[in-house]
């Protein structure tokens, strides 16, 4: 049996808070509005089982739009479906609410089993009376207080219980990544760019609503899966849909800014992140902001060109953009895209299309590479050699009359690869240098998507060691 927890119910009654605490986390976006949550959010809870968050199941149109509340309402079928246990979430302060009624009829229908959790008890010493709830047709009955943590003892024993002990663990043997130690990719960019249809082809199954209104997906959404390759090698990953990432002076309300933050966060915990762009409309000015954010994280970085398809089809009729074909829009928009991302030196971009479904094993194959060449170990005197060819190829900038000098350059660490190098002083060093040493670097060890920092050590930072490193030592 499968090991998944559902948790359903009606809009508003706190299903998010009690998805957050129980996985211990603040994942789901917990919000007085009514309809936060759309897509399944997910979470392994004590490395045990799978639990679900779902969307609100009776969706007033007044606040969510009449397109999306089908899509929503589907996405919690989904769970129902799959789950091994449900937990039926009501409010404590409303015992006779109509909804609670409509929830539990399809819950009956599905036949799994059902732990209805009376959420907003948040008076231990006075719980609210269980019998106005039994008219929905269900035995078992725990009362929570999802925000103070009242009875959260209870209902993990409860789950427990009905799940019985877990399976001891397989580990898959070959290769460096296992269902284990999945390599954790997320996709990020701004709304609208097809982040969600991207996870789907992925996921092979609509797991993530997809609509063309901007903003549809809120929270970040953690989902494990494996993707067979034509060779029929099996590869391991753990996918973070994120949220359109808007800038902060586009967030019009709190519920943005939580998704902007989620966003982020999922960014951060990232093994891999795919910048996403869009076919037609270029790199915009929102997407180098996004690709600074990527940036600032130290993450390994693929930029991703989706809906390639609608490019293609635009050439069929006729020249897109005076464009003489496909090979030579596809030619400008590199080197456009190159040019103004000019900070994410040899990221890897891939043309794809979510809905046609071509290059994504080119895509992950991507990923896969930079995450084994952010373990290479950098010979030191090869460092040095490649440090020293290219200040004297192309000399640095005197900057307040003194000109960057590298003395000696060492490897200190991995995932993001950082250089040591002692220098005659940091504050000579322009922003624009920097970038070109770290791309003669990144492309002398074939390190394209790998973040690469700088540690500079001058002469003004601090006195000459008394340690003096042998020319020849390797890290």
């Amino acid at each position: 049996m499968s090991r998944i927890v559902a948790i359903v119910g009606r809009p508003n009654v706190g299903k998010s808070r009690i998805f957050n605490r129980l996985v211990r986390r603040r994942i789901s976006i917990v919000h007085d509005e009514a309809g936060i949550t759309r897509d399944i959010v997910s979470a392994t809870v004590d490395k045990d089982y799978m639990l679900l968050d779902t969307g609100g199941l009776g969706l007033d149109p007044r606040t969510t739009p009449d397109k999306l509340i089908p899509a929503v309402e589907a996405q919690a079928r989904f769970a129902i479906e799959t789950a091994s246990l449900i937990l039926f979430v009501v409010d404590a302060r409303e015992s006779n609410n109509p909804l609670d009624d409509k929830v539990a009829k399809l819950l009956r229908k599905s036949g799994k089993p059902v732990l209805v959790v009376i959420n907003k008890s948040d008076n231990p010493d006075d719980p609210a009376p269980v019998n106005p709830y039994k008219r929905l047709g269900f035995t078992q009955f725990n009362h929570l207080s999802a925000e103070h943590g009242h009875g959260e003892d209870a209902l993990r024993t409860a789950i427990a219980q009905h799940l019985g002990p877990a399976p001891v663990a397989v580990v898959e043997a070959g290769g460096e990544r296992t269902t284990d130690n999945p390599l954790k990719i997320a996709f990020v960019g701004r709304p609208n760019v097809g982040k969600s249809s991207l996870a789907n082809r992925l996921l092979d199954q609509p797991r993530l609503i997809v609509s063309d209104i901007a903003g549809t997906t809120r929270d970040a959404v953690e989902l494990d899966f494996t993707f067979t390759t034509e060779e029929g090698k099996k590869w391991p990953f753990r996918l973070m849909d994120t949220a359109g990432i808007r800038t902060n002076t586009k967030l019009s309300s709190s519920v943005e800014y939580f998704s902007r933050v989620r966003s982020i966060d999922a960014l951060q915990n990232a093994d891999i992140v795919y910048l996403v762009l869009d076919a037609l409309d270029g790199v915009t000015k929102q997407d180098k902001a996004i690709g600074a954010e990527i940036v600032k994280a130290n993450k390994p970085c693929v930029v991703l060109v989706n809906k390639w398809d609608l490019a293609q089809d635009a050439f069929k009729d006729k020249p897109l953009r005076g464009y003489a074909n496909e090979g030579e829009y596809r030619l400008k928009y590199t080197e456009a895209a190159s040019l103004e991302l000019f900070f994410t030196p040899g990221a890897p971009l891939v043309f794809i299309s979510a809905l046609k479904g071509f290059a994504v094993e080119r895509m992950l194959a991507a990923a896969r590479r930079i995450d084994q060449a952010l373990d290479k170990k950098l010979p030191t005197a090869k460092l040095n050699q490649v440090i020293i060819r290219l200040t004297d190829s192309v000399p640095p900038p005197a900057v307040g009359g003194k000109r960057f000098r590298a003395y000696y350059a060492v490897q200190t660490g991995n995932r993001p690869y950082r250089i040591k190098i002692f220098c005659n002083t940091s504050m000579s060093l322009t922003e624009s240098y920097r970038r070109y040493l770290e791309s003669g670097v990144i492309e002398e060890f074939r390190l394209q998507g790998c973040p690469v920092h700088f540690d500079l050590i001058g002469k003004e930072k601090a006195p000459r060691p008394d340690y003096v490193p042998r020319r020849n030592e390797e890290y």
